[in-house]
């Protein structure tokens, strides 16, 4: 678009106008603590969210390096009680610190808070989410808690696990009330962000967007929202209650006071259980999307697909008593949370097949989020199965509170979350900031880190299927070649993750400007501008199937795919490597 400066008569040159989108549009810092865009609110949850994550991965770094001998390289006592009761309360602190954060202030918010925000309403051809105030509220209460959880740590940090288990979290002398108080207010961001995306899949769809032809994302996240306003209280009222048992002495969870402290991880896991759900929906939702773009294929399987996201919301409040098998639970119950572990695995294993049935005789093109869609799907796939396994009663009597359950655990989060995570981060980076990032890096980090991942936490099974327990400081020398293995894969991914903040950080400087449609995607974010502009949509665009790429074509004149009804002599079929 071009403005002219002069009288009517053209005397003076075209000047270009200056580019308008929410990037540009208010650079003050104010305009963006203020704002009530989406895409700036996304970004926001992005930054926050990266910065904790780069914490928590360091706290992880500790305790690799930790468990770099038996006896422990940093935290080891001098050989009394006293010094080995203060070295092993530090590395206490270090894990719990590790999961809290990784937990409740990363996987939890950071794919509905950055790319949910980011990309909904421009999936939906919308202006904007239903309530860009209750938006911005849920990303203060995201930030006020994650400050609480850091003032907690500089006054005592807390030693109990990230699962706060009672009576330990009653008696112990860390600052347990004013964590736990932070992890409510993030609990809030996490109702308002689900409240708000429901609202939002409900009533700003276009016309002819029916239910069935949304993006499969908006069905993961609209799934992810569900369990978030339906079981997110439970866990905040839970918290509520340990903090008055310990302010006021209620006896709700102390033994000592007539408590039960097993009702406590009752409650716990009603909540925790969907919440690992919580993460891994919406990572399944990003992999449904790039998986037909780089196969060039419609998705398989559409409707199999949308409804299994519901079903594991909804499965996944059945089986939180898989996680107390060997805690007192009856004969009879562990039978039923045994038979609804396998049950819970069917969604999951039902997206894995349709995802190979799109691939299937697909022109399948391996750029940077396609190499880590396939990823996630190995590294979900050795998680959902190590499930399965500790799913069986007598089985996980054996493997309970083993290195087993750290290694399936990670394989899900690390290999499942934040795998989709940094799929769905690569697919919408040119959209986000309209710069291209360097292709050949980012696929060899991604190769790097696919074997870091499998370095780290596949001898982690291994070794816990061995015997060795979880949350020791230091272990049996019969375990090392297990322990140095793990912490040199847990190297390896270090170097891949700095690898990749520094060539998107170059990218955003230095990388070449990114079209409308890098990718060829169906869906709506790809029919406007890079970056959007701050209403996102310059015209109401046309709802047509999201996995229709039958009139999509490569354009090298814009390097970048356009939709057309014939194709000019400067176009190249849709299914060419680009």
């Amino acid at each position: 678009m071009t403005a002219l400066a002069g009288n009517n008569y053209g005397d003076t040159p075209v000047v270009p106008a200056k580019p308008d989108n929410y990037l540009t549009h208010g650079k003050t810092i104010r305009s963006w603590l203020l704002t009530l865009d989406h895409k700036r609110i996304g970004i926001m949850y992005l930054v926050v969210g990266l910065l904790a994550f780069f914490i928590g991965g360091m706290l992880a770094e500790v305790i690799r390096t930790q468990l770099l001998v038996p006896q422990g390289l940093i935290f080891h006592g001098t050989g009394s009680v006293a010094s080995s009761y203060a070295a092993y309360r530090y590395y206490n602190q270090v894990f719990t610190l590790h999961g809290i954060i990784m937990v409740f202030l990363v996987l939890i918010p950071i794919i509905p808070g950055a790319l949910g925000n980011f990309a909904l309403p421009l999936l939906l051809g919308a202006k904007d989410v239903a309530f860009p105030k209750l938006n911005l509220i849920s990303f203060y209460l995201y930030v006020v808690g994650a400050l609480l959880a850091i003032l907690s740590t500089v006054l005592g940090a807390v030693d109990t696990g990230w699962t706060f288990y009672t009576p330990f979290s009653i008696q112990t002398e860390s600052y347990v009330v004013v964590m736990v108080l932070g992890i409510f207010l993030v609990g809030f961001s996490s109702i308002f962000t689900g409240i708000n995306f429901m609202v939002t899949i409900h009533k700003l769809r276009p016309p002819g967007m029916s239910w069935f032809r949304m993006p499969l994302f908006l069905w993961s996240i609209y799934a992810t929202s569900l369990i978030q306003v339906a079981a997110t209280p439970v866990v905040g009222i839970t918290f509520v209650l340990l903090m008055m048992e310990r302010v006021m002495g209620i006896g709700i969870f102390n033994p000592a006071l007539g408590g039960n402290p097993v009702l406590f991880q009752e409650f716990f896991w009603f909540y925790s259980h969907p919440a690992v759900y919580i993460m891994i929906l919406p990572a399944m939702g990003i992999v449904s999307e790039i998986i037909p773009v780089f196969s060039r294929k419609h998705i398989f399987g559409y409707e199999f697909i949308a409804l299994s996201s519901l079903a594991i919301a909804l499965i996944g409040f059945l089986v939180w008593g898989h996680h107390i098998f060997v805690n007192g639970q009856s004969a009879e119950l562990d039978a039923v949370f045994s038979f609804l572990t396998f049950v819970v695995a069917v969604p999951s294993a039902i997206k894995v097949w349709n995802w190979l049935a799109t691939m299937y005789k697909g022109a399948i093109v391996l750029k940077t989020p396609m190499l880590y869609a396939l990823s996630f799907i190995v590294l979900f796939t050795i998680g959902g199965l190590t499930g399965v396994v500790l799913g069986a009663l007598s089985e996980d009597v054996v493997l309970h509170d083993t290195y087993f359950v750290v290694g399936h655990f990670h394989y899900v989060m690390m290999g499942g979350t934040l795998i989709g995570f940094i799929a769905g981060l690569h697919y919408w980076w040119p959209k986000m900031f309209g710069r291209m990032y360097n292709e050949r890096i980012a696929q060899i980090t991604c190769v790097v880190m696919f074997i870091g991942i499998n370095l780290t936490f596949f001898p982690q099974l291994m070794v816990g299927a061995d015997g060795m327990p979880r949350r020791y400081a230091s272990y049996l020398p019969m375990y090392q070649p297990y322990m140095i293995a793990s912490t040199i894969g847990a190297y390896i991914q270090l170097v891949a993750f700095l690898t990749m903040a520094g060539y998107l950080m170059h990218s955003l400087f230095y990388g070449k400007k990114a079209p409308v449609n890098p990718w060829g995607g169906g869906s709506l974010e790809w029919e406007t501008s890079s970056p959007p502009p701050h209403d996102n949509f310059e015209t109401t665009p046309s709802v047509g199937d999201p996995y229709d790429y039958s009139d999509l074509v490569f354009d090298a004149a814009v390097n970048g795919y356009v939709h057309i009804e014939k194709p000019e002599e400067s176009l190249v079929p849709v299914t060419a490597p680009h």
